[in-house]
C-alpha cells in the first residue's frame, strides 16, 4: 500500500502557527509550569497554535469552554442562514466511493464531510456570541466553531474522552429509541468507541467505559437534534502535566471525525473529499493550570475567498443509507441559538 503524505499547510498563512514539534514542546513546558494556555490544532496537525492565556489578544481570538472564557457579550439573538448544499448527485458519488473502500476492507467507518456555501446576516464574531454551545472558538478572519463534543478532559490524573456518534431529528416519533436501536448507528458508534478506547489505552492505565451510548439534546435554532455519546476513562502517569503535548498529539486526529483504522481512513477522506478541512475537525482546548478540557472542532463556519463555508458530515458504514447521510450532513448546518 502506498504511504499517503498530506500536503503541508503553509505556516505563514496563519502567523501565530508553529510546527507540531514546537507545539508539543510548548504544551509540555507550560503544563509542567502550571501555566494556563489555549491551543487549537488543525485536522492534519500542520498548523497548531499554543498561546498562554495572558498573551491572548481578544481582538483576534475569543474562546469559551466549561473551564473558562475570554469573550464579551453582544446582543445578537437570532442568526439567519441561507444554505446552498452540494447536489445530491455529487454527494452520492463521494458516498459511493467511500462505501466501495469499506466493502474492499480498507475501512470500517469513514467520516465523510462536505463544505457548504452559506450566506448569513451576521459576522462570525456575532455568531460566536449568539451561539449556545459547550465549546466555542472564534479566530478573526478565519473561522468560528461552536462544538457540543468533548475531545479529552484531563483532571487529577484521569483522562476522559467522549466520542459523539449518532444523530437524529428529536421531533421524530420515538426518536431516542430509533437512534439507539438503529443497527447502522450502533455499528458506527461501537467502531469509534473501540478506536478511542485503544487511543486512551496507549497513554493510560485502568481504561474503562463509564457511560455507554447516552443521549443528549442539541438545540439548533431549526429544532432539536439528539446526539449519542459514550464516556471512556483512564489513569495517567503522575507526571502527566509535563507530557500534555505528547498525550494530546498521540490521539490526533480525533477518531470520531476520521474513522477506523485511522491512518488508511484519513487517506480515504483526503482522496474523496477533495478539499482542505483546515481547522475543521481538528481540536481546541484550554489548560487552566490544573485541568485540561478540549473539544472536537465540529459545527464550524470558515471564512474563505469564496464566502462563508459551513463544514459538516457524518460517519459512513457499509449499512449507511445515502439519502439519510445526505440529509444528516445538511441537518448539521445550524447555529445553536436560544
Amino acid at each position: 500500500m502506498t504511504t499517503f503524505v498530506a500536503p503541508k499547510r503553509k505556516i505563514m498563512d496563519h502567523p501565530i502557527c508553529i510546527t507540531e514539534e514546537k507545539a508539543i514542546q510548548r504544551m509540555n513546558r507550560l503544563g509542567s509550569e502550571g501555566r494556563p494556555f489555549l491551543f487549537f490544532v488543525d485536522f492534519l496537525q500542520r498548523c497548531p497554535v499554543v498561546i498562554p492565556l495572558n498573551e491572548i489578544d481578544d481582538r483576534q481570538i475569543r474562546f469559551q469552554t466549561p473551564l473558562c472564557s475570554a469573550s464579551r457579550a453582544l446582543s445578537q439573538n437570532k442568526i439567519n442562514l441561507q444554505v446552498f448544499p452540494i447536489d445530491k448527485e455529487e454527494y452520492a458519488s463521494k458516498f459511493g466511493r467511500v462505501v466501495h473502500e469499506i466493502k474492499r476492507g480498507n475501512s470500517f467507518v469513514v467520516n465523510l464531510t462536505c463544505q457548504t456555501p452559506i450566506t448569513c446576516d451576521a459576522s462570525t464574531l456575532d455568531i460566536y456570541h449568539a451561539s449556545n454551545a459547550r465549546y466555542k472558538l472564534w479566530y478573526k478572519n478565519h473561522f468560528v466553531c461552536f462544538s457540543p463534543e468533548t475531545f479529552v478532559r484531563i483532571e487529577n490524573g484521569t483522562i476522559v474522552t467522549c466520542p459523539m456518534k449518532g444523530t437524529i431529528d428529536a421531533s421524530l416519533p420515538n426518536a431516542t429509541e430509533q437512534v439507539l436501536n438503529n443497527e447502522k448507528e450502533k455499528a458506527e458508534h461501537n467502531c469509534v468507541v473501540d478506536l478511542l478506547r485503544n487511543d486512551i489505552s496507549r497513554i493510560a492505565d485502568r481504561v474503562e467505559m463509564t457511560r455507554y451510548r447516552y443521549v443528549e439534546t442539541i438545540e439548533t435554532g431549526k429544532g432539536a437534534l439528539l446526539q449519542v455519546s459514550s464516556e471512556i476513562r483512564g489513569r495517567l502517569n503522575p507526571d502527566y502535566q509535563s507530557q500534555l503535548g505528547d498525550i494530546l498529539f498521540s490521539m490526533l486526529p480525533a477518531g470520531s471525525i476520521t474513522g477506523a483504522p485511522k491512518i488508511r481512513t484519513t487517506e480515504i477522506i483526503r482522496e474523496v473529499e477533495k478539499y482542505d478541512r483546515g481547522y475543521y475537525s481538528g481540536v481546541f482546548g484550554v489548560f487552566d493550570g490544573q485541568v485540561l478540557d478540549s473539544a472536537v472542532m465540529i459545527r464550524f463556519i470558515e471564512e474563505t475567498d469564496r464566502g462563508l463555508m459551513f463544514k459538516s458530515g457524518g460517519g459512513i458504514t457499509a449499512r449507511s443509507n445515502m439519502d439519510e447521510e445526505y440529509n444528516e450532513m445538511i441537518a448539521k448546518i445550524y447555529v445553536p441559538v436560544g
